[in-house]
């Protein structure tokens, strides 16, 4: 998990992101065990506290659950990774249409762009930055 220390973005809201990432692609499934905040905090060098509280968040979102005396496990309940890659898949739509607006291209030049983007990475070719 990488934590960009230089962006305005708050750590604990870059680490729920992280997490929700893992959840969405499947790299962390319902009812697997999530690492314990102190292991976490040492591993990217943040203060405890700033991963008790994204903890707390992915608690409160529904998306991890704690159990006293076990540690903290991603939520078993029904849609939780479907859920989770539908909010992340709307939220980059949602820049994305924000980013062409202001660099002012209508729908129709954003999508063939986007068919573009994925004909060449389909060809191996990736995609120009």
């Amino acid at each position: 998990m990488d934590i960009d220390f230089s962006t305005s973005i708050p750590i604990y809201l870059q680490i729920i992101s992280e997490f929700k990432r893992q959840i969405a692609i499947g790299q962390l499934k319902p009812g697997d065990r999530m690492p314990s905040q102190r292991d976490l905090a040492a591993e990217l060098k943040v203060n405890a506290n700033t991963v008790q509280r994204a903890y707390r968040e992915m608690e409160l979102l529904g998306l991890v659950e704690t159990l006293r005396g076990q540690g903290t496990f991603v939520c078993r309940g029904e849609g939780v990774v479907e859920e989770t890659r539908r909010e992340l898949l709307d939220s980059l739509v949602a820049e994305f249409v924000a980013a062409m607006r202001s660099l002012g291209l209508g729908g129709q030049e954003a999508l063939e762009l986007v068919r573009k983007g994925f004909a060449e990475t389909a060809a191996g070719k990736g995609v120009e930055s």
